[in-house]
């Protein structure tokens, strides 16, 4: 068995040994169904449209508060 994995690897090159790995890998994955990648979507765009609020209302108070305090 070790052997044959020597041959294998001394034949393939780093490239081919990379993608041969990365398929094997991408089998393994447990892809989510449309309707749980639908929804995770979903929250995504919920979460960032959230995140942008609350960093706008910060960023307003902040500039607020700096021309408070300069007298602008």
């Amino acid at each position: 068995m070790a052997e044959k994995e020597k041959k294998v690897k001394n034949s393939e090159n780093a490239v081919q040994r990379y993608i041969r790995e990365t398929s094997g890998e991408l089998r393994k994955v447990n892809w989510p169904t449309w309707p749980e990648a639908r929804h995770l979507t979903q929250l995504v765009l919920l979460v960032m449209v959230v995140v942008g609020i609350f960093l706008a209302g910060i960023d307003y108070l902040s500039g607020a508060l700096i021309n408070l305090v300069l007298g602008i």
